[in-house]
């Protein structure tokens, strides 16, 4: 089994093109605030979602060339968020996607057997363009406009108003305190994304934000895009053959789950390492 782990974490760093033109929309402009301090005012919708509201705030996106294992897609550059948000305390469950679309796609599939079933376990096996769908039918349901979180507001809501490799610091025995990864996870044979909210949050009150499953973002990938990125609000390039993940997933090593790395696929990729988390805008 590790060597099979082995060769799909090999696959998981090669992107597959995939053309795809949705468009993303710009987020409404707002006075700049500093996040001073951690995020205190949340929402719950009808489906026991927790949203917590991350203040507006420039942040610096990406690594410094001194991080261990940084990698040149990471260029340090200044981001403003210019718009408080909503993000979701956690990634979006089980329990939630079938409670919107009815359906189970993370059954059926030859390695369905990397994931355990239940209303707290991430919903995996879901690609882009579905959790894409998935925003747009539960924003009707709710009457509130849901979407995937920016490359920009994700990186900024995980960090959490740090500069370190990861939200808590660069201590690296502490991820497992925030993380669930290779050495929690994969090496004692719990092969599986694990059940939401059981590590420490972030000073947000964010969870997982490290570890258990990647995360879609809305931006196309562009391996040069933080050279040329705008200062404020970034949406990604305006085109491209994959998209952006995030976070890492509990068969990465360490250094993949660092607030700073980057990842893609294309849009109609679906594993059981792959979830989402939403943003609610502000009413």
């Amino acid at each position: 089994m590790k060597t099979k782990l082995g060769l799909l974490l090999l696959m998981l760093l090669i992107a597959v093109g995939c053309d795809d033109s949705t468009e993303t929309e710009q987020p409404v402009e707002h006075p700049v605030e500093q996040p001073t301090e951690p995020a205190k005012e949340s929402i719950t919708n009808t489906l026991d979602m927790t949203f917590n509201k991350i203040p507006a705030g420039t942040f610096l996106m990406g690594s410094p060339e001194s991080e261990p294992y940084r990698e040149d897609v990471e260029t340090q550059h200044k981001v403003t968020i210019s718009k408080e948000f909503y993000m979701q305390t956690t990634v979006v469950t089980q329990g939630q996607w079938t409670a919107v679309m009815g359906t189970e796609p993370w059954k059926g599939h030859f390695f369905s057997k990397l994931l355990k079933e239940g209303a707290n376990y991430p919903a995996v096996y879901v690609n882009w363009d579905e959790a894409v769908a998935y925003c747009k039918k539960l924003s009707k349901q709710e009457g509130n406009r849901y979407r995937l979180p920016t490359e920009a507001e994700w990186e900024y809501a995980c960090r959490a108003g740090t500069e370190t490799r990861w939200s808590f610091g660069d201590d690296e025995k502490e991820l497992g305190d925030y993380a669930w990864y290779d050495e929690n996870a994969t090496d004692i044979g719990e092969e599986y994304a694990h059940q939401v909210g059981l590590k420490k949050a972030n000073a947000f009150g964010l969870y997982d934000m490290h570890g258990n499953v990647w995360e879609w973002c809305s931006d196309y990938y562009g391996a040069d895009y933080y050279k040329q990125s705008p200062e404020k609000n970034p949406l990604g390039p305006t085109s491209g053959s994959s998209r952006v993940l995030r976070g890492g997933s509990w068969l990465n090593i360490t250094r993949l789950t660092r607030s700073a790395f980057r990842f893609r696929y294309a849009a109609d990729f679906r594993d059981f390492s792959g979830g989402f988390r939403l943003v609610r805008e502000l009413d």
